[in-house]
């Protein structure tokens, strides 16, 4: 019955019958007959079948973890704590990243995490942080490298904090005045509202009593940017991830990273700042591979200071 659980785990990871199959070395027809014999024995229904595709059903993503957990507490009776097909821990791991990471930090912590040998297979899924907090509750992640929840971290998952990353004030190259001369004269480039990083510009704003003209509003700080730097307007965006220049004297940082093709100033009052870390769901914390993940990325925030 091992075996018929490790096929189940893995068709629920691939969302395919077939490409579970040729994973395992076992032909689609094998896959759906242990598939079926399980759901026998248990009673319940694990996936919703289509032409196409197959999904886990209610009772299929009840049991999944569960499922997970009896292997590995086979696999440890036999001293292969891990091992999944054979092969040690080499199951997928499914990240979730937002985008201003993908772009800023996950290259350098993929880069540690190559070095180290033979890994599982990541498979990173872009998003806004509020959408993949709902994709970590769906369980279709197993962590997720984004900006801390404000309800909260829920109490089936564990936070870590990788940086605190300070916003900045960007205006066109050559852009004189202050924060509050741009509001006045310039469109505002909006980091958007409804996400996590954009509530924090909107909250700065109404504490500052900045009225701002509204130009566009859209999710990616490295859009903004880009937006900014094409003299569009003005925007308040996160700098670190984006090479934008902190504190210091940013003038004579101005010509390096992204900060070519437009000014920067500090913004006044307390220190503005979004919590970035990485969110992950307690079960996949027993799997070794996800704690060094967890760590190449925390190495990497570090190595930026």
């Amino acid at each position: 019955m091992i075996r018929y659980l490790k096929t189940f785990v893995t068709a629920a990871e691939t969302a395919s019958f077939s490409a579970a199959g040729a994973r395992l070395g076992l032909t689609q027809s094998a896959v759906s007959a242990q598939i079926q014999r399980l759901e026998d024995d248990l009673g319940v229904r694990l996936f919703e079948r289509t032409a196409r595709a197959v999904t886990l059903s209610d009772d299929g993503r009840r049991l999944l973890a569960q499922a997970q957990g009896v292997i590995a507490g086979y696999q440890a009776m036999r001293g292969e704590a891990g091992v999944y097909g054979g092969q040690a821990a080499l199951a997928p791991i499914h990240v979730g990243a937002i985008l201003t990471v993908q772009l800023g930090l996950l290259p350098g912590a993929m880069a540690r995490w190559t070095a180290l040998g033979a890994m599982p297979h990541l498979n990173i899924v872009p998003g806004m942080s509020v959408q993949l907090l709902a994709q970590l509750d769906a369980k279709e992640l197993d962590l997720a490298v984004m900006i801390r929840p404000r309800i909260g971290v829920p109490a089936d998952m564990k936070w870590l904090t990788l940086m605190h990353e300070p916003y900045v004030a960007i205006a066109p190259k050559g852009t004189g005045g202050t924060v509050a001369d741009w509001a006045q004269s310039l469109p505002f480039v909006r980091y958007n509202r409804r996400s996590y990083g954009g509530d924090l510009v909107e909250r700065y704003l109404r504490r500052h009593r900045l009225w701002v003209r509204e130009g566009v509003e859209l999710d990616e700080p490295e859009v903004i940017l880009r937006m900014v730097r094409a003299r569009l307007g003005w925007s308040i965006v996160p700098a670190t991830l984006i090479g934008l220049p902190v504190g210091g004297n940013v003038g004579a940082k101005l010509a390096k990273g992204g900060a070519t093709g437009v000014q920067v100033l500090p913004l006044s009052g307390a220190p503005l700042t979004r919590e970035l870390g990485v969110l992950v769901r307690q079960p996949a914390l027993g799997r070794p591979p996800v704690a060094t993940l967890m760590k190449c990325l925390a190495d990497e925030a570090q190595s930026r200071g």
